[in-house]
């Protein structure tokens, strides 16, 4: 009897478990890929980081692979572009969609834009006092900085501005267009990062991760996507 009835609870809770995951593996897809693993990553990070201030085996390598492509015009062209990454590009941009959003009356959306952006850019300056991270200085950068480098802050800026697009156009036709050019631009600040030589790409790679899973945690408490009607 005692095994009759254990096999059967073991089997309603299978019964319960493929429900589960027939239903809502969309959303256990997103809590995944969109959350804990950029979480794991980070975490690895700046555990490493925390443990080792010497950084990553890697991070050096790849920064003067990147240095050997150095030239006067290049140098012009990352100082110019990384300014997008936040106070010419993203902070605009930003209150730009705020504004749209106020607009519009898209009251969900808007809190749920405007938690995301500054709670990034609270995380970050945290991380930043938490961890005391060391920029590189491997070479003279055209556009040096001051403050602490782990994890980037215009990686984050820029990764948080267009996963926010990316989530708020999901169900419309500018997703696509939004996720393409948003990822183009979110790599060219990255790179100007690296090519000025003010972050280690560790620094670059935890910022992503940070944002992505900030973004995607806050949206699905928020749910920007909601109708209309249920927004209002």
């Amino acid at each position: 009897m005692f095994n009759s009835n254990l096999w059967k609870r073991f089997q309603s809770f299978l019964s319960y478990l493929q429900r589960l995951l027939t239903t809502h593996w969309r959303s256990l897809l997103l809590l995944l890929v969109g959350i804990y693993l950029p979480l794991q990553v980070f975490g690895e990070l700046a555990e490493d980081i925390w443990e080792n201030e010497g950084g990553f085996p890697w991070d050096v390598p790849l920064l003067l692979l990147i240095h050997s492509t150095a030239s006067p015009q290049l140098d012009t062209f990352a100082s110019t572009l990384t300014r997008f990454g936040v106070f010419w590009g993203v902070v605009p941009a930003s209150i730009l969609l705020l504004l749209v959003l106020l607009l519009r009356r898209r009251w969900r959306s808007l809190v749920y834009a405007l938690t995301t952006l500054l709670g990034s850019a609270i995380i970050n300056r945290t991380a930043k006092l938490l961890l005391h991270r060391v920029r590189p200085h491997l070479w003279k950068s055209p556009s040096p900085e001051l403050d602490y480098g782990f994890p980037s802050g215009h990686a984050m800026s820029s990764m948080t501005f267009v996963a926010v697009l990316v989530i708020l156009t999901w169900n419309t036709p500018w997703r696509l267009p939004v996720l393409i050019l948003g990822s183009i631009f979110v790599f060219a600040i990255g790179w100007t990062r690296l090519y000025l030589g003010v972050h280690y790409p560790s620094d670059i790679v935890a910022g992503w991760m940070a944002s992505i899973a900030w973004t995607v945690g806050v949206s699905l408490l928020i749910k920007p996507n909601l109708t209309q009607n249920s927004a209002k």
